[in-house]
């Protein structure tokens, strides 16, 4: 598998004082890049059956929607509260710099739907951990998740026990 580690820009003190923010745009604005990265989710995912990938605001969207084409799958977006038209529900959790809420349509899939939970980074797992409880709200069934980075020295995989995480590159 590719070093996809040599795309991604390290930004000091971002979003606050004492964070390295691992940027993903250099990457996303790589075409081989980034259909590679693409295509190494598809690989691994080929054999399971999915309906439905969800992207996490905002560069989960991104991935998501690109592998959820790549798929040939639907893609539901789990954005921040306010920012969904319809019904939602909404779950509030811990950032590693402080907290948010994000949500997810009431109708975004319907009951027993296997469902591949993807995002840019897993870092303490609470935007995973957030993500998980809406499809589980909805009746879904998270079958993998799906993460470009993983930080281990977060111990993010800790708070998501028991399930299938697929990360393309770790620090």
């Amino acid at each position: 598998m590719q070093d996809f580690s040599q795309f991604i820009r390290e930004v000091p003190d971002f979003p606050k004082p004492g964070i390295l923010f691992k940027d993903i745009t250099p990457l996303l604005g790589n075409p081989a890049a980034f259909h590679k990265v693409i295509d190494a989710f598809a690989r691994h995912y080929k054999y399971e059956a999915i309906d439905v990938v969800t992207g996490t605001e905002a560069r989960g969207f991104i991935l998501g929607a690109a592998l959820a084409y790549r798929l040939g799958v639907g893609f539901v977006p789990i954005r921040k509260s306010g920012k969904l038209p319809y019904e939602t529900h909404e779950v509030t959790y811990d950032l590693e710099y402080g907290y948010d809420v994000v949500a997810i349509h009431q109708d975004a899939c319907p009951k027993d739907s296997r469902v591949l939970v993807c995002d840019d980074v897993l870092a303490t797992g609470g935007t995973l951990a957030a993500s998980i409880a809406l499809v589980e709200k909805l009746k879904g069934r998270v079958v993998g998740i799906a993460v470009l980075i993983e930080l281990l020295a977060l111990n993010g995989r800790e708070k998501i026990p028991n399930h299938d995480i697929f990360s393309l590159i770790k620090y």
